[in-house]
């Protein structure tokens, strides 16, 4: 438990070299992902999402356009604190993954069950979500494991 929610948060990350490195590269994504929904005119619903916003009235179409922009900020200001995470404060990794895995796992599981969103294409978010819940779950585990042999 001391690894997931450690007492002092530092520098010091002891898990597994490649769960630090693969989540470098979903911290790059993350930003990457939020510039489009952020600056995209219409947010990624259409464009990337297969929204159908031509269907939409002009207000209905600005209020998606509006969320998607909403998105795009929680996105980079979730990829900001996986960006300080990398840099400063590599304990809390660990605990990153955790949030990243939930995050993953609703918007995959409960979201579309629920409220689902009718789109006229599959979103690559659709497709890449399912891995993410995999992948982060898996990075999770070998962040909190400690590996025998150490070479930094």
């Amino acid at each position: 438990m001391n690894k997931l929610l450690p007492r002092n948060i530092n520098n010091n990350y002891t898990g597994y070299k490649f769960a630090k490195y693969f989540f470098y590269a979903l911290t790059a994504l993350t930003l990457w992902r939020s510039q489009h929904h952020l600056f995209a005119a219409d947010g990624g619903a259409q464009s990337i999402a297969t929204i159908p916003l031509d269907t939409f009235t002009k207000a209905g179409a600005a209020t998606v356009i509006g969320i998607f922009s909403l998105w795009g900020l929680s996105q980079l200001i979730i990829g900001i604190l996986y960006l300080i995470t990398s840099l400063r404060y590599r304990s809390l990794i660990p605990l990153m993954y955790l949030l990243m895995f939930v995050e993953y796992l609703v918007r995959a599981t409960y979201i579309p069950a629920f409220k689902p969103i009718t789109t006229v294409g599959t979103a690559p978010g659709a497709v890449g979500n399912i891995p993410l819940i995999v992948l982060s779950l898996i990075m999770l585990i070998f962040s909190l494991l400690t590996p025998k042999v150490r070479i930094d």
